[in-house]
């Protein structure tokens, strides 16, 4: 007599459960114009995504290349930029600096300078000692650090990059959640002493090992060495720190490192490694009428294999995505020298956009050394996110912006210095707008030698920069 009664409940159970779902996606549905709203988008873009694949079906190799008739001789590419070399060496401007600035804007920012070893060793001395004297005084051990949060950190327009202001915080060895902080700074002011006094220099990664059950992760280690670094008011070179080589250069150039002839258009299709220590590069020569900044390696190596340098005088860098401190100070050290106009070849995406940004108007983690690690006046050459139907880039060769490029692109509009750019505000909003990216691998659907071949020259006969 239960069997019955215990089918019946399923079954009821089954209908509660039914039920509730039914409920569920009655609570989940969306208001009756926002659903319209949606399904209007969405055939929006199956019209576009249908128009462009009937476009592909057309579309042949020849496509792009219908531009290549275009080009002029040789000469006649380069002019715009024997322009600008010409004005630049002409106008010879200096760096601008803090010291440029009035008085009352000046002291509300800092930045560190190159500093001698006798003068790094004088102001880790002079930081022990100061808190030497607080704990006598009964104040414990505490340092005073720059504070490198974003809200201490200020584009300013007038040095056309970003900046750090003077706010300071107290870091306490009495503070549980500062203790471990305040160790590893001291034991990187220990480490940075010996090798100031014997001379010598290490990798970030040779600190880290130094001690390894303090400091725990590298990042910590990173960090903590970039407050000593601001502490200090030093750059990182003059604490004898370095990285692992990361960037390449190749072209026409030649300069010393270290006392020997490096000459770059002897580096095969590899390139030059650039130096994790730039204060060894001296004496740049060059015949080149402009520095072409390249975003990946894959592009970097294209352009080497070649030749471009060759046909088109020039110097080609990358550092190979997120540049280091290293390319970042090279690049800069040979623009002041040689006084050549800098263009970039970046993706068309919103990581483009930012890493050329970091070249040209400084990082926010090391804005307090930005004086040192950026390049002013850095022109957009490509790939833009407008030069997708210019060239005629295929369907298949564009790729759909993911929400992280989404949330990156939004950024961006808002940064000051993005915004003092209205050509690139522009084509940043296009990029939005069309939620659509390409990379500079993509050009080769017309063939490998396309970016070299057409693209590029096409770029610069007709001073398509911004």
């Amino acid at each position: 007599t239960m069997a019955p009664a215990r089918t019946g409940g399923k079954a009821a159970a089954r209908g509660a459960k039914g039920k509730g779902k039914a409920l569920g996606v009655a609570r989940r549905r969306k208001p009756k114009a926002q659903t319209a709203q949606h399904k209007r988008a969405a055939v929006q873009r199956k019209k576009k995504r249908a128009d462009l694949e009937a476009l592909d079906e057309s579309w042949d190799a020849s496509a792009g290349k219908e531009l290549a008739k275009g080009l002029g001789s040789d000469d006649d590419i380069l002019r715009g930029v024997r322009d600008i070399k010409r004005q630049m060496k002409l106008a010879d401007a200096k760096p601008k600096t803090l010291a440029s600035l009035p008085l009352a804007l000046a002291e509300k920012f800092r930045e560190v300078v190159d500093k001698d070893t006798g003068g790094v060793i004088h102001a880790i001395e002079s930081v022990i000692l100061a808190a030497a004297e607080s704990i006598l005084s009964g104040n414990g051990l505490a340092f005073s650090v720059p504070s490198r949060g974003a809200s201490n950190q200020q584009y300013v327009p007038e040095l056309d990059r970003i900046v750090l202001k003077d706010s300071e915080t107290m870091r306490k060895f009495g503070n549980r959640g500062e203790v471990r902080k305040v160790a590893i700074m001291s034991k990187l002011m220990q480490l940075v002493h010996e090798l100031c006094s014997k001379d010598i220099t290490a990798t970030k990664r040779d600190l880290f090992y130094s001690d390894v059950k303090l400091f725990k992760k590298q990042e910590e280690s990173d960090a903590a060495l970039e407050d000593v670094t601001c502490m200090l008011g030093c750059t990182r070179c003059s604490l004898h720190v370095v990285a692992s080589e990361k960037g390449l250069v190749v072209g026409r150039l030649r300069y010393r490192e270290a006392g020997d002839l490096i000459d770059c258009t002897r580096m095969g299709v590899g390139g030059k490694a650039i130096p994790s220590n730039i204060q060894k590069c001296t004496d740049f020569e060059s015949d080149a009428e402009f520095i072409l900044l390249v975003e990946k390696d894959a592009a970097f190596q294209r352009l080497a294999e070649d030749r471009f340098y060759n046909r088109f005088p020039c110097i080609i860098i990358t550092g190979k995505g997120q540049p280091d401190v290293a390319t970042r100070q090279f690049l800069r050290k040979m623009q002041q020298d040689l006084k050549l106009q800098v263009l970039a070849l970046v993706d068309a995406d919103p990581y483009g956009l930012n890493i050329m940004s970091v070249y040209t108007r400084g990082s926010k983690n090391m804005s307090f050394d930005s004086s040192n690690l950026t390049t002013p006046g850095i022109k957009w050459l490509g790939v833009r996110p407008t030069d997708l139907d210019r060239f005629k880039l295929p369907n298949q060769c564009r790729l759909d912006m993911t929400e992280h490029d989404l949330k990156l692109g939004n950024k961006l509009l808002t940064e000051d210095f993005i915004q003092c750019n209205p050509e690139w505000m522009k084509e940043l909003k296009v990029m939005i707008k069309t939620k659509e990216k390409a990379e500079i691998q993509a050009l080769s659907s017309f063939g490998f030698q396309y970016l070299t071949e057409v693209y590029l020259p096409l770029k610069l006969q007709e001073k398509d920069w911004i």
